[in-house]
């Protein structure tokens, strides 16, 4: 694959410095792009910067052989440049869709760059880019982004509001929405909490908690649910543990949101403990032990139910449940 890239690279860098093309032919960097694991993004992007600009200064013609100075010719390559204005400059310049998956994240990628400017053009332009390009490129790059965003270091607020924007944008939220129910892996834990700061799941939430394929995200749905909020990680933050010897974590920064749930309390409470997984099971085990008070007569049936789960995690909870409701029996007793 690395070897296809950069040979892809190279033929471009060639095209563009070529005297007999009007127009640069990126389609084999296309393809060979649309092929890449968007989860080693950082070396991709790397290694294509180094050779990019290798090849195109091992391919520009000597200066005898140029009769008149070309035309400065932007590519979407020239996202990566390290030239920082021409990185603003091919932001502001670009226009029509971003051709996959790959070169959208390097336009994402950009609300990160080190050079401020670079991150305003960036908060300018992709609203406009994202609604040109192909949904399903879009919500592709937005999964890698939004599993990621908390790691850099320089996203601000309004850098972080533009992602919203663009996952508001109803085709990108109803794709979002099906990704979410559909896929079988990836971050969708991580990508469902954060598109908790919105409202494009609100009304979904249910089904998402019933039909989701990964358990962890059916899970979250469900916390969710009893909650009657989302919540998710907006950030960390240094916590010194011992000063003395320089000694700390970083501390998760946790934001919420309240949501309205349709579905009653026991409702959600016999969907839960009927689920496949028992990571759902444990949080609807969870969910009994916190409302035995409320639930009334049916708690007993169950926390017997719970008890006798195959899964350790669930069982444990059942018993300490049906012994929570013992005490409670005698307290009443007596």
């Amino acid at each position: 694959m690395e070897n296809k890239i950069i040979s892809a690279v190279k033929d471009f860098a060639s095209s563009i410095n070529s005297g007999g093309k009007v127009v640069a032919d990126i389609s084999p960097l296309i393809d060979a792009t649309s092929q890449l694991p968007l989860s080693s993004f950082d070396y991709w992007e790397r290694l294509i910067r180094s050779e990019f600009s290798l090849a195109l200064r091992e391919s520009t013609p000597p200066k005898w052989k140029v009769w008149s100075k070309p035309s400065e010719l932007l590519t979407w390559l020239d996202l990566i440049s390290w030239d920082g204005y021409k990185r603003e400059k091919t932001l502001r310049t670009l226009s029509g869709a971003a051709p996959n998956t790959f070169f959208f994240s390097l336009a994402i990628r950009r609300l990160n760059d080190w050079v401020p400017q670079v991150r305003e053009a960036a908060r300018d332009n992709l609203p406009e880019i994202a609604k040109s390009t192909n949904p399903e490129f879009v919500v592709k790059a937005l999964c890698i982004a939004l599993s990621n965003w908390n790691s850099w270091g320089r996203i601000e607020d309004a850098d972080k509001a533009v992602l919203v924007q663009i996952i508001c944008e109803e085709k990108v939220a109803e794709s979002l929405r099906l990704k979410l129910i559909s896929s079988t892996s990836g971050p969708m834990p991580s990508l469902f909490s954060q598109l908790g700061r919105t409202s494009i799941l609100d009304e979904s939430i249910e089904n998402i908690a019933s039909e989701a394929a990964q358990p962890t995200v059916r899970a979250k749905a469900f916390r969710s649910l009893f909650e009657g909020k989302v919540s998710w990680i907006e950030g960390r933050k240094w916590e010194w543990t011992d000063i003395r010897y320089c000694e700390g974590k970083l501390k998760p920064i946790v934001s919420e949101r309240e949501i309205a749930v349709q579905a009653s309390l026991l409702t959600l409470l016999k969907l839960s403990s009927e689920d496949r997984s028992s990571i759902v099971r444990r949080i609807s085990a969870e969910i009994l032990i916190r409302d035995l008070s409320s639930i009334g007569d049916i708690a007993r049936g169950y926390a017997e139910k719970f008890a006798l789960d195959k899964s350790k995690a669930v069982s444990e909870r059942g018993q300490f449940a049906l012994k929570k409701l013992n005490e409670m029996n005698c307290a009443k007793a007596t």
